[in-house]
């Protein structure tokens, strides 16, 4: 089974300061069709303009990983972090009984353009969490880098899910494959540029759900792939909350 979704069929969020494209269902965007693939719930490609950014709000009982490809994002928590990330740092909080955090364009000339993304935790109630990671270029160039794991797998971050989460630069002549084994499935997201999944082409902004043997990538140009690989199991039944805690009466 493959299951494309394009760039544009996205939900949109404009407020002006954030430009938010969803690739699932997220705040006053609803799709019944599009709740998550298995328990990744939401990807969130965000620009942010400078010295704007997300007040401090809570979350609980999910885990949420922050990729900048543009920018600088600074970060703030109650469990007392502050850092500024940067294009190969990969930020993970567990949001676990609860954290109030805010996150921030560093910048006050140049805009910052990352993906959150949000996975659901094997186990609630667990003790909130934080971590970053950087990964180099050449960590990534012509290859799949673990970047976040349950079990700190070659360095990368831990997330409480049975998930994978890896990232790829692709260009030329470079190719890479992921296994799949059986019960799981892959979910590629084109963060930018252009490549082939299993020989399907893809653009920045498109997906690829893919159950298979493997999924392979080749034919790249300028391409920032992330591939998530997952346990399948039943579809979402309730849209995740915005960043104020509020959608359809459903809390974060």
């Amino acid at each position: 089974m493959n299951e494309i979704r394009r760039s544009n069929e996205r939900g949109l969020a404009d407020h002006g300061w954030l430009k938010s494209y969803h690739t699932f269902s997220f705040a006053d965007y609803y799709d019944p069709e599009h709740m998550g693939v298995g328990p990744l719930r939401v990807i969130n490609e965000d620009r942010v303009q400078p010295g704007a950014g997300f007040g401090t709000h809570g979350h609980r009982d999910m885990e949420i990983i922050s990729y900048v490809l543009d920018g600088e994002l600074a970060h703030r928590d109650s469990m007392g972090n502050g850092s500024t990330i940067r294009p190969g740092d990969v930020q993970r909080m567990s949001a676990g009984t609860g954290v109030r955090h805010s996150e921030f364009n560093a910048s006050q000339t140049q805009p910052v353009h990352f993906l959150q993304i949000w996975i659901m935790p094997a186990q609630q109630g667990i003790e909130p969490g934080y971590e970053e990671q950087r990964f180099s270029v050449e960590d990534k160039r012509g290859r799949l880098r673990l970047i976040a794991s349950p079990d700190r797998a070659e360095g990368s971050v831990l997330i409480h899910q049975d998930a994978r989460v890896y990232a790829g630069l692709f260009d030329g002549a470079e190719r890479a494959e992921l296994g799949i084994a059986p019960g799981r499935q892959v979910y590629v997201h084109v963060a930018r540029g252009s490549v082939k999944a299993s020989g399907m082409r893809l653009e920045a902004g498109d997906a690829l759900r893919l159950t298979a043997d493997k999924v392979v990538l080749e034919d790249g140009a300028a391409a920032e792939v992330l591939v998530f690989d997952l346990p399948v199991f039943g579809a979402m039944i309730a849209p995740a909350a915005g960043r104020t805690g509020r959608v359809k009466g459903v809390a974060a």
